[in-house]
């Protein structure tokens, strides 16, 4: 992609009211346009990112058996009425009458929903297991929505949710998918350590939050420090070893502000290991049993031929949202530093002279090459000086900066720059493809 013909309104300055970093940069990157309070246009540089975040978020829940599916943004009144939250919800709902009188909501969660598509077609447990998800954009009205895509209004969320004949198989579903959010965040770039949360409106006895570590962070969260150093747990896990994944990690503690038991957290960790550090929630799962599955008569025939509720859970991720979390985590004075799972390009190829045909066709070369190799490539080939160039691509986070000019090429050499740690290289254009594609 030629930075000429690419829309990227970068800002040298952020706007006033952008009150953190993400939000900022992401501003300033020319990612996201403010729409209204809470709405944002996703500009081509912040698609690129959301949609590479997306398609993780999609590939691991596929590994984990879940099952995708789109349901709709608007959803029907009488849904939520059967479930007895229309009323209970509050007004983060938006509710809204068609031209028909017809009473209907922007959905902030898909339960209802989901479940009348399941009782609709799913008669028998051997239907069961059966996990179904989609990634949908959801609008919750927040009374002051602040901070960017970290707190808005619209917002593009994985939401997932599980069947099961009774409550031990839903409980080895939900400890699937609690692996599965670790493998995830784990590919984002990310230390995500899930604590024992509330289950708030959603309902239920069991709920964990997904919590990011970040300077930041909206809220204080206490842990045991060995939990941000564990490994992912990997896939096709048995169920012994995703109850070993499960006890592992919740024998530790780790609580948010508002769980938070000093007395415990001392007893419970070693001096050594207890952290206190500023969190951002990115996931959040839960088990709620019939709460949904009974008041809508989502039954099917169990082995003894007797119709039986569903047990069931559901898991959402923020996509949306994750941006200004990995931001928030990934950062310098000068920009955004991408982990290269969703970084928008791979290599940005800076020529130094776009008037000298010699450099010119190196940096051709050199896009050719990476491309022809996989790679996603923002070739800039502006008039800008080399120091707007250089401030461009450190802004919008490129983990590699190919730097070509008359100077190096006439001594047969470009320069590499790794954008997380500032390292440089010199070396010839050769070897720099070599290394960016090897």
């Amino acid at each position: 992609m030629r930075l000429s013909r690419y829309f990227l309104p970068t800002l040298k300055e952020a706007p006033s009211d952008a009150q953190i970093v993400s939000h900022q940069l992401m501003l300033r990157a020319g990612m996201i346009k403010q729409e209204a309070a809470g709405i944002y246009a996703w500009l081509p540089l912040g698609l690129r990112v959301l949609r590479k975040i997306e398609n993780i978020v999609r590939e691991e829940q596929t590994k984990a058996g879940a099952v995708e599916l789109l349901m709709p943004t608007l959803q029907l009144a009488d849904l939520w009425r059967e479930s007895g939250r229309y009323d209970a919800y509050g007004p983060e709902m938006l509710r809204i009458t068609d031209r028909h009188e017809r009473e209907l909501l922007y959905g902030p969660t898909n339960e209802e929903m989901v479940t009348d598509i399941f009782r609709g077609y799913v008669k028998s447990y051997k239907s069961l297991p059966l996990n179904l998800f989609h990634i949908q954009w959801k609008f919750r009205d927040e009374r002051r929505p602040r901070f960017g895509v970290m707190r808005g209004r619209e917002f593009l969320m994985k939401d997932a949710y599980s069947f099961d004949i009774d409550e031990a198989s839903a409980r080895i579903a939900y400890k699937r998918m609690f692996a599965a959010y670790l493998n995830t965040f784990s590919r984002l770039g990310l230390k995500a350590v899930p604590m024992r949360a509330d289950t708030g409106p959603i309902g239920g006895d069991l709920s964990h939050e997904f919590i990011v570590l970040a300077d930041t962070g909206e809220s204080e969260v206490f842990c045991d420090r060995k939990l941000v150093e564990m490994a992912p747990p990997g896939h096709d896990l048995s169920v012994e070893q995703l109850e070993g994944v499960f006890n592992e990690r919740t024998a530790l503690y780790a609580a948010t502000e508002e769980m938070h038991d000093a007395a415990q957290f001392e007893a419970q960790t070693a001096e050594g290991d207890r952290l206190s550090a500023r969190g951002i929630e990115v996931g959040h799962i839960f088990y709620f049993g019939t709460k949904y599955s009974e008041p809508m008569k989502a039954k099917v025939a169990g082995p003894d031929g007797k119709d039986t509720e569903v047990h069931m859970g559901s898991y959402g991720v923020g996509v949306s949202r994750l941006l200004g979390a990995i931001i928030e985590a990934s950062h310098d004075d000068s920009g955004i530093i991408w982990p290269d799972s969703v970084a928008p390009f791979d290599v940005s190829v800076i020529s130094l002279r776009a008037s000298d045909e010699a450099v010119s066709a190196a940096c051709e070369e050199a896009v050719k090459r990476l491309e022809a190799a996989g790679k996603d490539v923002l070739y800039d080939d502006t008039d800008e000086r080399p120091g707007g160039k250089f401030a461009t691509a450190d802004l919008i986070g490129v983990p590699w900066q190919l730097v070509i000019g008359p100077k190096g090429l006439a001594d047969g050499v470009v320069e590499l720059k790794r954008r997380a740690t500032g390292e440089k290289q010199t070396l010839s254009l050769d070897a720099a493809v070599e290394l960016l594609t090897k």
